[in-house]
């Protein structure tokens, strides 16, 4: 997502007075770490069965209510306890240039996701407005189109390096030392070469939204993309060309203030089908009468 410098200076997103120092103090990067699949907590985990009590609440906690406009509740509060909360987010790496190519921007958001796949469709969240836009959301609305790029392991700091405040004009790719590669088909911005995962894209529709603790002032803006075209390195496409392998891939995520998130293991839980494994209306009816009225459990 953008911020502004002023609100990154309110939202004080470091927790750190000494970043370096307490770097320092952690353990190396494991470069040995792989990806693995595991068991799931609870093999044996039944239907009705409710949480597989790996991590309870503590005895007597209870849950706080926050109403997001309360007097005197700054807008950052907000802001951060969601980022904090809704994790862990994948990064859309945009890339995107001026319709005369003069300016090339290239920036990760975490107010990305993917919301269709036929036609593929993406969100971004940009926290301007159109009238002020930001650089990406600047030359997107202009030109049209974009390319989206999914973070890796192998150059989450040249990633993270994009997300520099730097001027309208000057380009990310100078300041991240990533590769534009300039060989997509529908658009013209450069997809990035060390990105295993490429998408070109197109603007499909831009929808702006109004503060609700400052009535007339534009807060955000969400953008529509339409996928025209994907790159995937071969190494992680199977035969089909319809599954990239998260061992190669090893996809990057956004978590709270400047924390990212690594995937090192993973759970494969299979989608159950009513009629096979609930006992369709019957067996349904039995993990009623089990659970009681509103789902509470009669044992």
């Amino acid at each position: 997502m953008s911020v502004s410098t002023a609100s990154e200076a309110e939202i004080k997103r470091n927790p750190h007075p000494d970043f370096k120092k307490v770097e320092a103090s952690r353990p190396d990067w494991d470069r040995d770490a792989s990806f693995r699949f595991t068991k799931t907590a609870a093999p044996g985990w039944k239907f009705g069965d409710g949480a597989n009590g790996l991590y309870p609440a503590p005895a007597g906690a209870k849950h706080v209510e926050i109403d997001p406009y309360e007097p005197g509740r700054p807008a950052p509060f907000n802001y951060k306890l969601l980022i904090s909360s809704i994790v862990p987010r994948p990064i859309g790496f945009v890339s995107t240039r001026s319709p005369d190519g003069g300016t090339v921007n290239l920036a990760p958001f975490s107010y990305f996701n993917m919301v269709n796949h036929d036609p593929p469709l993406f969100v971004l969240g940009f926290a301007s407005g159109l009238e002020a836009p930001k650089d990406t959301l600047k030359n997107l609305v202009e030109s049209k189109e974009c390319t989206v790029n999914i973070i890796s392991e192998g150059f989450v700091e040249a990633a993270n390096a994009a997300s520099v405040d730097a001027p309208y004009g000057a380009s990310e790719w100078d300041v991240s030392g990533l590769t534009p590669v300039h060989d997509c088909r529908d658009v013209k911005a450069a997809r990035v070469g060390e990105a295993v995962f490429s998408v070109e894209c197109k603007l499909e529709s831009a929808r702006e939204f109004q503060s609700r603790a400052t009535p007339g002032k534009t807060t955000g803006c969400m953008v529509v993309l339409e996928g025209t075209r994907f790159w995937v390195r071969e190494d992680a496409l199977n035969e089909e060309k319809n599954l990239v392998d998260p061992a190669v891939l090893r996809p990057i995520s956004r978590l709270g203030g400047i924390t990212y998130g690594r995937l090192t293991e993973a759970m494969e839980i299979t989608r159950p089908v009513f009629a096979k494994d609930v006992g369709g209306m019957e067996g349904y009816d039995k993990l009623k009468k089990v659970q009681g009225p509103n789902g509470a459990d009669k044992n």
